[in-house]
Order: structure tokens, then C-alpha cells, then sequence
């Protein structure tokens, strides 16, 4: 009968430890359409911030970098985990799916299908979980030049980098240290992006419009 016990308890003893690592702070899975820009944006941040890996864990889309794989596989994230990742099945309560509008033709499939699951998926506390886009358009690069300048009318992703550029000079995706260069106007990029969301919705999918300042709010403020 101990035999029989024995891997029931080291499961349980795994679980127990690995809930010993995690913060008293919410738990929250974010998943990304780049597998470089976007996620190293948002490490930087977590290291800022001391956030712990065990709460906030930061993943690139595996099923693809439409907007809807994107949303997809934060769901099967989520509710399946990965063991090679350290990702428990259900160990979160808030997931989040960032993605760009570009010229993605499931941009707005997945803005509903992220609606569809916000309150809808439990937690291994038997907790809704708030699961939300955090679009973009045209990209991400929109929320970055916002730190240095207003943008009001619709840009091609193409002359956001240009822009960008000007204040950024060699920018390019895939570079790491852009929270570091960026974060003393954040507030201003916050203020900015704001107004947007007075003007716009991540539903227009044409005027410039971003969620990441919603998302960066979040994480810088967690522990508090």
C-alpha cells in the first residue's frame, strides 16, 4: 500500500514546493505574437520590478503568430500547462494574449474569442480567471513611439519603425533594452496611449490604438 502512495505523495510534495516559490501577488501568464521584441520588453520589466518567475511568466505563441494562434495557445496554456516550461495546468489568475493588428485577417476573431474566455476558465483555486487581449495597431512598436510623441492618425507599421528610429536610432526587433531606454517617458507613452483608448477601441483595428499600457501598469504596480 506505501508503494501504491508514493507517487501520489511526491506529487504532492512537487506541488507544495513549487507553491512555496510563488509570491503572495497574482499569478499571470503572458503570452506574445514575437518571440523576441515583446517578450524581452516584458522580462525587463518583471527584473525591474523583482516580480518572481513563478508568478508572472512571459511565453511566445507556439501555435503561430496570428492573432487567433496567439489567443489559442495561451487557452491550451493555460489550462494544459507545460512541464518543460515549469508551467502548471491552471496555476493563474490572470492570462493575457498580446498580439499586433497588422494585416492579420483573424485580427478580430480573436478579440472576441479572448471576450469569450474572460471569466470563463477556472484556476486550480476554483477562481474565474480574467483572460484579455492586449492589442496593438498597428504593432507594438506604436506603444514605444508613443513614449516620445503623439500619434493620432493611422500609421503603417513600416513608418512607426521610421519614426521611431528617430529617437531609437538602429532600432530593430529582436533587441533587448528597450523598457531601459524608454522608461523615463512611460508616463508620458501611458498618458498618450490613454487618450487613445478615449478616441478608439482595439475593435477599429485602424486608428493607432494600444493596450500595452494597461498590461506595463499592471506589472509595474503588482506588488503594491
Amino acid at each position: 500500500m506505501g508503494k501504491d502512495n508514493q507517487p501520489k505523495d511526491r506529487q504532492a510534495a512537487q506541488l507544495a514546493r513549487k507553491a512555496g516559490k510563488r509570491a503572495s501577488y497574482n499569478r499571470i501568464l503572458i503570452v506574445t505574437e514575437g518571440s523576441k521584441t515583446e517578450p524581452l520588453y516584458l522580462a525587463e520589466i518583471r527584473s525591474k520590478y523583482r516580480l518572481h518567475t513563478a508568478n508572472v511568466q512571459v511565453q511566445h505563441s507556439q501555435f503561430g503568430t496570428t492573432p487567433l494562434q496567439v489567443v489559442e495557445y495561451a487557452e491550451s496554456l493555460f489550462v494544459n500547462g507545460d512541464e518543460a516550461k515549469d508551467i502548471q495546468p491552471r496555476a493563474f489568475e490572470q492570462v493575457y494574449a498580446v498580439f499586433d493588428r497588422d494585416a492579420h485577417l483573424n485580427y478580430h476573431n480573436a478579440l472576441d474569442k479572448a471576450a469569450a474566455l474572460d471569466g470563463k476558465l477556472r484556476n486550480d483555486l476554483k477562481q474565474a480567471v480574467k483572460f484579455e487581449a492586449v492589442a496593438s495597431v498597428p504593432c507594438f512598436e506604436l506603444w514605444l513611439l508613443l513614449h516620445f510623441q503623439n500619434v493620432l492618425a493611422p500609421m503603417h507599421r513600416d513608418e512607426v519603425y521610421q519614426q521611431l528610429r528617430q529617437y531609437l536610432p538602429g532600432y530593430d526587433k529582436g533587441q533587448a533594452g528597450h523598457y531601459a531606454q524608454t522608461s523615463q517617458h512611460l508616463a508620458d507613452a501611458s498618458q498618450r496611449a490613454g487618450h487613445l483608448a478615449q478616441l478608439t477601441t482595439a475593435h477599429n483595428g485602424v486608428e493607432p490604438y494600444t493596450d500595452m499600457h494597461r498590461l506595463v501598469h499592471l506589472l509595474t504596480t503588482l506588488k503594491s
